[in-house]
């Protein structure tokens, strides 16, 4: 068995793809170390051939593998090279596809990635909504927000929404529960009745202590028994208005956003994003 591997992304446009396909393969070998490097825009000949020539040296016939979502036919031959294991997505999926659809590929590099005016329009209006509706700040406006996280301080609910704004264009807004909701079990009008776009976000009380305990040490705040309170309290508020909660431990922002928008609906909802 391997010890360790050289990995590559290879892309003709940002390489996120690749990156993300080869992560949600290697993720399954932990036993292994992966040293990965990534090499965004590779759209001509030459440039193939000089990033071939640079792994073939730096790997030393280690049999590196490459991730590669290269579109260009002739490019991605370059890359099809006795002493590295090429995982090329394009060559997999796209000739089935015209098989399957019996129509030809456009071929084109980033093409998914080129959104036209509305697209960037509506994505950075999602931005300004959740930048100017973070930590309860205006809740006036909340009428215009597809989601609203819900939940105590230090919950998560800051970077989910920045997520759901900056990667989804969704107009996430994000409200900290006070300690005058959590004593009277109540939330804002202005959430009651925008309940179908909210989410309630918890988390284990070791893992909100150890957040608290960053930004106030030794405070009551940062308590165990606090924690613990203030999370029974929010997760009794949630069940008061029938709220889904997620419980934050342990997942990534993407899984958090992922299950947020099954929570409510939105991916039955069509986007052009």
């Amino acid at each position: 068995m391997w010890k360790s591997k050289d990995i590559y992304y290879i892309s003709d446009s940002t390489g996120i793809l690749a990156i993300n396909l080869g992560q949600a393969l290697l993720c399954q070998f932990p036993e292994v170390n992966f040293l990965e490097e990534k090499f965004p825009f590779i759209n001509t000949t030459a440039a193939a051939r000089s990033t071939l020539n640079y792994i073939l040296k730096q790997s030393g016939g280690r049999q590196p593998l490459i991730f590669s979502t290269l579109v260009d036919p002739e490019i991605r031959k370059i890359f099809d090279h006795p002493q590295v294991e090429l995982f090329d997505v394009c060559e997999v999926f796209l000739n089935r596809l015209e098989n399957c659809l019996e129509a030809k590929a456009i071929m084109m590099p980033g093409f998914a990635r080129q959104t036209d005016n509305v697209s960037m329009a509506r994505r950075a209006e999602a931005i300004n909504y959740c930048l100017s509706h973070d930590d309860g700040t205006k809740l006036d406006e909340y009428d215009e927000a597809e989601v609203i996280l819900l939940g105590v301080s230090r919950a998560g609910k800051t970077p989910v929404s920045v997520y759901l704004a900056t990667q989804m264009g969704l107009k996430s807004a994000n409200y900290p529960l006070t300690n005058s909701d959590l004593d009277s079990y109540s939330l804002p009008d202005a959430i009651r009745r925008n309940r179908k776009h909210a989410v309630g976000l918890t988390t284990s009380p070791e893992l909100l202590q150890s957040m608290r305990q960053k930004r106030y040490p030794d405070s009551k705040y940062a308590s165990r028994a606090c924690c613990r309170q203030e999370l029974q309290q929010a997760q009794q508020i949630f069940m008061k208005y029938n709220l889904p909660s997620i419980n934050t431990a342990g997942k990534s922002i993407e899984e958090l956003a992922a299950q947020i928008s099954q929570e409510i609906g939105l991916y039955r909802k069509s986007s052009t994003l």
